[in-house]
């Protein structure tokens, strides 16, 4: 337990950001020692200004010298100050491209992955055996549709309409009279409708 809570983290602070922060660091006091200058320039010409008027003309001017040293110590300055902003820009337009680049790699290695799977000669292979297939098809198809003549299919037809025809029909109504009845020669319906009669009737 002991271990697991004192472990310490894996930092992701890497050197390029440690430099560029020490970069910036640089540069936030150069511009602070700028500020100050500036400072300086705006009191000593205050300070010649009322040398020059109480009459010390000397003092005057090599407080002016030092004015002017100091100004071209604030152009280097200004100088350095773009030189670094520079080389951060520069150091961190760096990492974007080698994050560009790492993804790059990434994508590349897993497209070489993926081609090993299926090769060009994988592919060909798949497309033509699909060709092949579609062929076989559609030879089969031909030849299930070529079997029979235009004399086969006509005789089918014929045959189905023979077929739907006797379906249809209906038996025919016998055409001969029926036989006269004979004196004396007692029918089947007569004897039937005879008894039927002495049963109603109590006989």
């Amino acid at each position: 337990m002991g271990n697991l809570f004192g472990r310490k983290r894996r930092s992701r602070v890497t050197e390029q950001d440690k430099a560029v922060l020490q970069l910036k660091q640089q540069r936030d006091k150069l511009k602070q020692y700028q500020k100050r200058i500036t400072l300086n320039l705006e009191r000593e010409r205050s300070v010649a200004w009322q040398l020059l008027k109480d009459g010390k003309k000397e003092k005057a001017k090599l407080l002016l010298k030092k004015k002017r040293y100091q100004e071209q110590l604030l152009d280097k300055t200004e100088n350095q100050i773009s030189n670094l902003e520079r080389m951060v820009q520069d150091i961190e337009f760096t990492q974007i491209e080698m994050k560009v680049i790492e993804g790059l790699k990434i994508g590349n290695e897993c497209l070489n992955k993926m081609h090993e799977v299926m090769s060009i000669e994988e592919v060909e292979r798949i497309i033509d055996e699909t060709q092949d297939a579609v062929e076989y098809q559609r030879q089969i198809d031909e030849m299930l549709a070529g079997s029979f003549t235009e004399e086969d299919e006509d005789a089918i037809l014929e045959e189905l309409n023979a077929i739907t025809q006797e379906q249809l029909e209906l038996p025919e109504v016998p055409t001969e009279p029926l036989p006269e009845k004979i004196p004396g020669r007692v029918s089947l319906f007569d004897c039937t409708t005879s008894c039927f009669s002495c049963i109603f009737s109590g006989v």
